[in-house]
């Protein structure tokens, strides 16, 4: 087991009409005026922004409002989220949205409160050292930014999709009313499905220490997901599996499943270059890399993969031949993927790869050749254009 430090500071409210609470949320921070900040025209054409209008004005909150944060969120959005908030003397962000928005008013949280560029923080040339607060309410159950302490932001000039991690970001609350999530289209269910399952995989995989506990939780938390995703492609406003997939998708990336652990994140890392490049849905990049990666490091590890094939995905432990299992349980991980529509390479995500691709999109994973990514197994660029070729 390794040491841990498990931090989780932001209010869950999670309920139907919990986004009628908002204005006493924010009231009771002694904020004054408030960005909100959001997706495309879903939130006003259900009226959910209105209602949030209604109840900050209630309480006696002012606030501005910044809309259009697309998949893959934008730096030059986040510039233009700073500029408005100084301007309007903004001191709290609303994120109204998925990992998306959350991800954007965090990026546009650090401009505020730190002197530099706020890139440099995604580029790790410097570390915030603050953040303005930020609130959220959920309106799509996956990269459960919502408690986390990261963000994911691309910049356009050179396509680049690059990641900051601190505590300062953390949410002060998160509104989680599963309701808001009933009129989702099935692929962006099943996309955000797989984003959770991902994040808790990332800690499950590991060469490192392990916790007996933190696996049952891992593993409970993956079961949960894998058999409720399944439930929503066929009945989508199932009150009770939205709630199960909404929560699992907090305590899948607040720390809880890597406690104890050090995970891998390879599959991330190689994910985040195709949705830099092509601008794909995280969750379904995550899925069309997943089996090749798993293919290539498995027997680094080959106990750990027929540990998840058995006590996640239900496949008959064969004693006799441990890499029977494990190779069994990437089938089925696969097969789960292909149940919920979502795709098994590259290729499925619409993206033909040529190598010249292959080779940039490795470049630009290994920092221009400078790092290896994976805990698993350390992959070099060479090991990163062999998966990406057995991705494609």
């Amino acid at each position: 087991m390794q040491d841990f430090n498990f931090y989780t500071p932001t209010q869950v409210v999670f309920g139907k009409k919990g986004e009628d609470k908002v204005g006493e949320l924010v009231k009771a921070l002694n904020c004054k005026k408030v960005l909100v900040h959001f997706g495309g025209n879903s939130a006003k054409k259900s009226g959910l922004l209105d209602r949030v209008f209604d109840s900050l004005t209630q309480s006696g909150i002012d606030y501005v409002s910044l809309g259009g944060v697309v998949p893959n969120p934008r730096l030059s959005k986040v510039y233009e989220g700073i500029d408005l908030c100084k301007k309007e003397n903004v001191d709290f962000i609303l994120a109204i949205g998925g990992g998306s928005v959350i991800d954007s008013a965090k990026a546009i949280g650090y401009g505020m409160a730190n002197d530099c560029d706020v890139w440099d923080f995604y580029m790790k040339k410097a570390i915030p050292t603050g953040c303005l607060p930020i609130g959220t309410i959920l309106t799509l159950s996956a990269a459960g930014s919502e408690m986390s302490n990261s963000s994911v932001i691309t910049n356009e000039e050179g396509w680049l999709k690059r990641g900051c991690n601190s505590d300062y970001c953390r949410p002060k609350f998160a509104i989680m009313n599963p309701e808001l999530t009933y009129t989702l289209p099935p692929y962006q269910t099943a996309s955000g499905s797989t984003d959770i399952l991902m994040h808790t995989m990332e800690r499950y995989f590991t060469q490192g220490g392990t916790m007996e506990l933190t696996d049952g939780i891992s593993e409970a938390l993956m079961r949960t997901v894998i058999n409720n995703s399944k439930i929503l492609m066929k009945d989508p406003t199932n009150y009770e599996a939205r709630a199960e997939v909404m929560w699992a998708g907090s305590l899948s990336h607040n720390g809880l499943t890597g406690c104890g652990s050090i995970g891998d994140w390879a599959c991330h890392q190689l994910e985040h270059e195709l949705g830099g490049m092509f601008d794909v849905a995280h969750g379904a990049g995550l899925a069309a890399v997943w089996g090749s990666w798993a293919r290539y490091v498995y027997k680094a590890n080959v106990a750990r993969f027929a540990q998840f094939a058995v006590n996640v995905l239900g496949v008959p432990n064969d004693f006799s031949d441990q890499e029977k299992t494990a190779l069994a349980g990437i089938e089925a991980m696969e097969a789960y993927y292909k149940s919920i529509d979502m795709p098994i390479s590259i290729k499925e995500l619409g993206v033909e790869l040529n190598d010249d691709q292959i080779k940039e999109l490795a470049y630009k994973c290994s920092f221009q050749n400078t790092r290896t990514v994976g805990g698993v197994k350390a992959l070099n660029t060479e090991d990163m254009i062999e998966i990406y070729k057995m991705a494609r």
